[in-house]
């Protein structure tokens, strides 16, 4: 039938129905809907969730300046409790997933919440520009420019000078990569860890996962193919590093702590970032989840495997200390 999945079913039976009830409230992107504004009037129009968001230590809303001859960048800074956390603390530049054209820091905001409260961390959740009104490579220089703002203000932040980081969600983690590749080629900031979820790193999308997965786990392969249309235009160059992190050099790139779930199209972008690092000589962990669907992660309430995955992130972050390392190991597999 329609949208079924290909192969059979590999989900975790437990994700199932929140896996359908969010196909059903998701656009069609790429078949019915090809307009970003349109797809982003459908989103906004699914209920949000009840209750009040959970408590952090203290939420500001501002800006930083943005890339040269650019706008600022709006920024929401989440502080942990600081009597259950005392400082200096790691800080986490995050950037939010939504296929660099939906979503925003709202969409975002209990997600983030969530990982300040696991990892006791200062996260700044980065408003980056949007496709298709700006495409490649605005967003990566909004989230650069973010990160360096954070490096130069971590002090005032509360954070530890040593344990910068980056991290995100899907696109959000495309971005993350991106911009650790522009930190070694400018110089800096230093960063200690990038920290990708299910991240989007290559525009081929050629890949057995993206054939495996490309229908029925909510996240499908058409999906992917209008986001970076509305990503990269007509003219954009798919095979820059800045686009396909996958396809840059990982020499001296900071340790990484990549999670992958195994009903994703993305999943073998991820694993393949994973093991070049590793060749690289770069430390990195490769957090699998075979039963588990792009996405999941939002689910850490109701989950259970999503509510795991949240707790090792939280405490991967928290294990960043002031000399750019973590208090465990970081080469190999995990999960």
């Amino acid at each position: 039938m329609p949208g079924a999945p290909l192969g059979g079913d590999r989900l975790d039976p437990a994700a199932r129905p929140y896996v359908d009830a969010m196909t059903a409230f998701f656009p069609d992107l790429g078949g019915a809907v090809t307009d970003a504004a349109e797809a982003r009037r459908i989103l906004a129009a699914v209920p949000a969730s009840a209750g009040p968001p959970a408590a952090v230590g203290a939420v500001e809303d501002r800006e930083v300046p943005g890339p040269p001859g650019a706008p600022p960048v709006p920024v929401r800074v989440y502080h942990p409790d600081p009597e259950r956390w005392p400082g200096p603390r790691p800080t986490v530049v995050f950037c939010h997933g939504g296929g660099w054209v939906l979503c925003d820091l709202d969409s975002h905001d209990a997600t983030v919440r969530a990982l300040c409260r696991a990892s006791g961390a200062v996260f700044v959740s980065v408003d980056y520009r949007r496709a298709p009104e700006e495409r490649f490579p605005a967003a990566v220089h909004d989230a650069y420019a973010a990160l360096c703002w954070a490096g130069e203000h971590i002090a005032e932040l509360g954070g530890d000078p040593g344990a910068l980081m980056v991290a995100g969600d899907s696109a959000g983690g495309n971005l993350a990569a991106a911009s650790v590749l522009l930190a070694r080629e400018r110089g800096g900031p230093a960063v200690a860890l990038q920290v990708l979820i299910y991240p989007a790193l290559d525009a081929a999308r050629d890949t057995g996962s993206h054939r495996s997965n490309a229908e029925g786990y909510f996240l499908t392969a058409a999906h992917l193919r209008w986001f970076w249309e509305q990503y990269l235009g007509p003219d954009g160059d798919g095979g820059h590093p800045l686009a396909s992190p996958l396809r840059g050099d990982p020499c001296g790139l900071p340790p990484a702590h990549v999670l992958v779930a195994g009903c994703d199209p993305l999943r073998d972008e991820g694993e393949a970032y994973h093991h070049q690092l590793i060749r690289s000589g770069v430390p990195s962990v490769l957090d699998s989840h075979p039963g588990m669907f792009h996405g999941f992660l939002a689910l850490a309430g109701v989950l259970p495997q999503a509510g795991q995955a949240l707790a090792r992130l939280g405490g991967v972050i928290d294990s960043v200390h002031g000399n750019g390392k973590t208090s465990g190991g970081t080469r190999g597999d995990a999960g």
